[in-house]
């Protein structure tokens, strides 16, 4: 395989950092299809460092880092803003919502959440709660725990007076309206942040906490270096359609799903060397997983058999890139999730590591 991977002298990251902003942007709604304001977020936290972003003709985050020989093939940093939700599918008789799922996750992990319905085209936010069709034990006894939960069975009851379905159009609700789920964001003091939508706004986090740790320390990448903010991931489209120019290699910065039968941790940083779109780039999951050794990173390698990621759509949709995944330890992925600080510091760590080793 080549001479071994070198030791990489590192800029500091800056863990709190990425801890606020992962906190930020998980409160900051953005089900794929409407991540105007996420989008926006990260585009001024790009400029506070000093980076000029712009937007794709789609609608994607793409931001060159200063540096790189141009002799050298381009890099580029995926993430994705766009998170799991749900849009209005029904207005039913008794003014309550029947929902059609945006992104893939369980009915029953959504029940009993607080929501946010963006009414009038997005321009007046209407709280209301996820329930099933059958939520009180007291009035339907077993035949709640009997209740399969599904897009029949789970509805939206609103904060609002609503008995009927003119009411609740009187609020200017209609069909095809955006519903966002009440992240819960929380911090701990052992340095766990919990919260839905880590998936994958911690990995946007990251990006922006390698552009800081490169612009604080005066270091530039080895090769011509763009970061790319998706925005349609979990959908299924993110990457494919908008990479930067020049791009040849293309690392997917994406949640490591932690679980039984898996080597990925909530204190590590993981290289994906497969999912269930097939193996990704051997040699450059090799460069990650060597560097990681040369340079003392906690990484994991791992195999994702219900996964796939932006690399997985852009090569799907025929981008001639390498591609490679990695990403810190999620735990409970698509439900509730939770990860610890450090597994942010050691992804910044390896893909700092990959951008300053010789191209």
């Amino acid at each position: 395989m080549g001479a071994p991977e070198p030791r990489v002298e590192l800029p500091a990251v800056d863990d709190a950092y990425m801890m606020e902003q992962t906190a930020a942007l998980c409160r900051i709604p953005s089900p794929s299809g409407f991540t105007h304001a996420a989008l926006d977020y990260v585009a001024s936290g790009l400029e506070r460092l000093g980076i000029a972003a712009r937007r794709t003709v789609k609608g994607a985050l793409t931001a060159a880092l200063p540096g790189g020989d141009p002799a050298l093939g381009g890099r580029t940093l995926s993430a994705h803003v766009d998170t799991l939700g749900a849009m209005v599918k029904e207005i039913k008789e008794n003014g309550r919502l029947k929902l059609a799922q945006v992104g893939g996750y369980d009915w029953a992990t959504i029940e009993g959440e607080h929501c946010t319905v963006h009414a009038a085209a997005g321009s007046r936010a209407i709280s209301g709660t996820v329930l099933s069709t059958k939520a009180s034990i007291h009035v339907h006894g077993a035949k709640l725990r009997k209740l399969k939960r599904d897009e029949a069975s789970i509805e939206v009851r609103l904060d609002e007076p609503v008995r009927n379905e003119d009411d609740v159009r009187n609020l200017g609700i209609e069909v095809g309206d955006f519903v966002s789920f009440d992240p819960r964001t929380t911090v701990t003091p052992s340095g766990f942040i919990k919260s839905r939508h880590l998936d994958d706004k911690a990995c946007v986090a990251i990006l922006l906490g390698v552009a800081q740790a490169l612009q604080r320390h005066g270091v530039e990448p080895a090769a011509p270096t763009a970061l790319f903010i998706s925005h349609f991931e979990e959908v299924g489209h993110g990457s494919s359609a908008g990479l930067p120019e020049g791009t040849t290699e293309l690392i997917a910065v994406d949640m490591a799903a932690v679980g039984k039968g898996q080597t990925s941790d909530e204190f590590a940083t993981t290289v994906c060397v497969k999912d269930s779109s097939g193996p990704y780039d051997f040699a450059l999951s090799r460069k990650l997983i060597d560097l990681a050794r040369a340079n003392d990173i906690d990484c994991r390698v791992d195999i994702y058999p219900v996964y796939a990621s932006d690399v997985s759509q852009a090569l799907r949709a025929g981008w001639d890139v390498r591609g490679r995944l990695v990403g810190p330890g999620v735990d409970a992925s698509h439900s509730f999730e939770r990860l610890h600080q450090k597994s942010l510091e050691e992804t910044a760590r390896l893909l700092l590591a990959y951008l300053l080793a010789p191209a």
